[in-house]
């Protein structure tokens, strides 16, 4: 029984969760550091967030842009919202801002590489490896 992941879900589910961890997060669990849990701004959990984003979205768009649709808007998307998402990680002050647009992009761009994979189904381009 061979198992399906649907990468786009997953991306869009990693997005979903970065959103949440940056704007909930700090609004219900501020309580967090009396019991010495320090999630709201570590650094560590940050990059580990945006590195989960980047592997799991560029997989995802990757095979679809090869397999099925052979379009670049979804990873000029993709990338441009991954761009918004390094930016916050230096410009503090203007994390919110940064984030929205951010995970739109990435939201948008999976979901769009979703849509278009399921309308080419299978596109063979001279690029099809087989």
């Amino acid at each position: 029984m061979k198992v399906k992941i649907n990468w786009d879900a997953l991306g869009i589910g990693a997005s979903l969760a970065c959103a949440i961890h940056c704007a909930l997060l700090p609004l219900f669990l501020t309580s967090l550091p009396l019991f010495g849990i320090n999630i709201i701004h570590n650094t560590f959990f940050e990059v580990f967030m945006i590195v989960l984003a980047l592997g799991i979205g560029s997989y995802s768009l990757y095979h679809g842009y090869k397999k099925h649709h052979h379009s670049l808007v979804p990873i000029s998307l993709f990338f441009a919202g991954f761009i918004f998402l390094v930016l916050k990680q230096f410009f503090l002050e203007y994390e919110v801002w940064l984030l929205i647009p951010g995970v739109l992009l990435i939201i948008t761009s999976h979901i769009l590489n979703y849509k278009s994979c399921r309308v080419h189904d299978h596109a063979h381009a001279d690029d099809c490896d087989h």
